[in-house]
């Protein structure tokens, strides 16, 4: 499984829209996602004090489109080198990859 930090907004958009659509797919050309490990490095360095956030737990064998393990796109949060590498998904999320979606509160 992979992971993806996003709003309850979002989310509650992609079921509207049948397919998860982040805004770095269209900035980026891809959809950032983390390990299990890497998810409070990447939550404490990009989403710190917000109140809003679900996780996405992401069955990487229902992704349709194309998967590549890549070194950190920006400079290394906290915790993360530049020899980490992040999935990520270079295309839509269909809603049945989504294995589980979890409230996802700042600590």
């Amino acid at each position: 499984m992979i992971y993806h930090i996003t709003s309850h907004t979002e989310w509650h958009e992609a079921q509207t829209r049948g397919e998860y659509i982040a805004p770095s797919l269209q900035t980026e050309g891809f959809i950032h996602c983390s390990t299990e490990k890497q998810v409070p490095h990447v939550a404490n360095a990009f989403y710190r004090g917000r109140n809003d956030l679900v996780l996405l737990v992401i069955d990487e064998a229902k992704l349709t489109p194309e998967l590549k393990w890549e070194p950190p796109a920006g400079p290394p949060a906290s915790g993360i080198s530049d020899a980490d590498l992040f999935p990520h998904i270079f295309g839509s999320i269909a809603l049945t990859a989504v294995a589980d979606v979890l409230d996802f509160k700042p600590e």
